[in-house]
């Protein structure tokens, strides 16, 4: 099966600083992303419903930038990203998210990822 990149765009009324710190610190991702997380230095063990999932903080930019590798990717090229600006028109942040799925999963995935990100939204303020 091919795998494919997925860019997705979101927007928050939280600044950036307070969605940098919801992609990094274990109480905040566990309110919208995984069960539970295991923080050491740049890994990041995430737990959901008896599995986990083992990543590497490869890049990261405070307020900007995180860049993950997962351990057990079947591609180094494949990563999961998370971007974060602001809108010079809006004022509004952007969360730019870059993930990889099978071609045939693609709209399970964005599907995934909407749904995680309203959760996010509702604990950051919208």
């Amino acid at each position: 099966m091919q795998r494919v990149k997925l860019n997705l765009e979101f927007l928050f009324r939280a600044s950036p600083a307070i969605l940098y710190k919801f992609f990094t610190t274990p109480d905040c991702l566990i309110r919208w992303f995984c069960d539970e997380v295991d923080i050491q230095g740049n890994t990041f063990t995430f737990f959901w419903s008896g599995y986990d999932e083992v990543a590497e903080l490869v890049e990261s930019t405070e307020n900007e930038r995180l860049k993950f590798q997962w351990e057990n990717a079947d591609n180094d090229e494949e990563f999961l990203e998370f971007r974060i600006s602001t809108s010079p028109v809006t004022g509004e942040t952007i969360l730019e998210i870059t993930d990889f799925c099978d071609e045939d999963e693609v709209e399970d995935q964005r599907q995934l990822w909407e749904n995680q990100i309203h959760q996010l939204q509702k604990e950051t303020g919208g």
